[in-house]
């Protein structure tokens, strides 16, 4: 029997418990748009670095933060296997280098062809490990909570809302108040969610009979179950990360919206994503995870469908599409992870391998990330596109790499899903 099925938390779970646990998304959610989204907009216009270049450098780091994060995972377990307090000052060790690395990407000390894009290479390797870091920790912290399936489900929305409150704010402040105070926003944010997470109830300490096993990292990959989730979740987040890494050029260029439009796009996005969670897990109770993930993916299929007769000045149109698209969000906010822990669970694997799942889990999320940086600006770049281009051909290309490519990427995943995990004697348990 595993130790969360038998003594989740050292005390009482309380409504605070929920919130000094969660608070924490907030500020990882928060950094998360401007270094995924906003960063790479900035250095192609504000220091014209190449696309193709950036294409590379984002590449590199983000592979390298995919390959490390299962070995931050093993880290995890080990921390968790010693004590909560070894967890919490690897949090907070990560934090001032995340932080520090945050503030050095957006306000660099070096100019220049050569020295700024190796200064930016090696600045987000390290800074998306801290990231990296902190994240699996606290993803694994709330597993180790455990719990029945409603206080699972409670535990994974406590750390959601917070973390789209923070990218909304996210969204907002780079425009309104401009990045040094967006900096200084992080910073405190940061250090509030960290000294909350320091007061959450602690995992139940390991019995003897629990120690993280040889050849933990690699468990995961034995079960089957947890291969199938993962492709589908693969093929889903790729199709959700390209268009995360174009859709300033597109607003820009496509759309020629001015800047003050911006937050009202990315705000849409993320306030419809929050909003539209309850509806979502409502459905859960009557048609079950598996098939509301489904219906979520359609509906982002519909939508950026739709966005391909989107041209300059349709802002009223994009609102829509950006509030719709965010309704299909809540699916992959609310869905995969709850899918995941409730495997976990079922492996009996609670209480001790966490972090190798949720290791290899945050590798999906940074391989795809990294895939979408590192193709689709250097595609664009060769069919004709350049940050502000007005040429018709150059255009065409940013609409098919923003809303054609995804779509065939979301049909993938359906079927992926529909096969692997739906139409599976045993996916009725997923």
């Amino acid at each position: 029997m595993t130790l969360a099925a038998t003594s989740p938390v050292a005390g009482a779970f309380s409504a605070r418990g929920y919130l000094t646990y969660g608070l924490l998304g907030l500020p990882l959610a928060f950094v998360a748009l401007p270094l995924y989204v906003i960063l790479p907009n900035h250095y192609a216009r504000e220091f014209g670095v190449p696309l193709a270049l950036l294409g590379a450098i984002l590449l590199g780091a983000r592979l390298l933060d995919a390959f490390i994060d299962p070995l931050l995972g093993r880290l995890s377990d080990r921390l968790f296997a010693h004590s909560a307090q070894a967890v919490l000052a690897l949090g907070a060790v990560a934090s001032v280098i995340l932080a520090t690395g945050f503030a050095l990407l957006f306000f660099p000390p070096v100019r220049g062809p050569t020295a700024l894009p190796v200064f930016a290479a090696v600045t987000l390797m390290i800074t998306y490990a801290a990231y990296s870091a902190i994240s699996i920790a606290h993803q694994s912290w709330g597993a180790i909570l455990g719990g029945d399936e409603a206080q699972r489900s409670r535990i994974v929305a406590s750390r959601e809302a917070p973390a789209l409150v923070g990218v909304v704010i996210a969204s907002v402040t780079p425009v309104a108040l401009g990045l040094p105070a967006t900096t200084a926003i992080f910073f405190g944010v940061l250090v509030m969610g960290w000294l909350a997470w320091s007061q959450a109830p602690r995992p139940a300490a390991r019995s003897a009979g629990q120690p993280v096993q040889r050849g933990a990292l690699w468990l995961p990959w034995r079960q089957s179950a947890f291969r199938r989730l993962l492709a589908v979740f693969m093929l889903n987040g790729i199709a959700s990360a390209v268009p995360a890494t174009l859709v300033l050029f597109f607003i820009q260029d496509r759309l020629r919206a001015p800047s003050t439009m911006e937050p009202v796009f990315l705000g849409s996005y993320f306030v419809f994503a929050a909003l539209s969670i309850p509806l979502w897990l409502a459905l859960v109770r009557r048609i079950g995870l598996a098939h509301t993930w489904l219906a979520g993916m359609l509906l982002a299929i519909v939508v950026f469908g739709w966005a391909t007769q989107l041209g300059a000045g349709d802002y009223a149109g994009f609102v829509v599409v950006c509030a719709l698209s965010g309704v299909a969000l809540g699916t992959d906010l609310a869905l995969p992870g709850a899918l995941l822990a409730g495997l976990i669970q079922r492996q009996g694997h609670s209480g001790r391998l966490e972090g190798a799942y949720f290791g290899w889990w945050n590798f999906a999320i940074k391989l795809n990330l990294a895939l979408a940086a590192g193709l689709a600006l250097p595609l664009l770049a060769l069919f004709g596109y350049a940050p502000g281009t007005r040429d018709p051909a150059g255009l065409n290309a940013l609409m098919i790499a923003y809303c054609v490519l995804p779509c065939a990427l979301k049909l993938a995943a359906a079927g992926a899903l529909y096969l692997f995990v739906i139409k599976k004697p045993e996916g009725s348990l997923l």
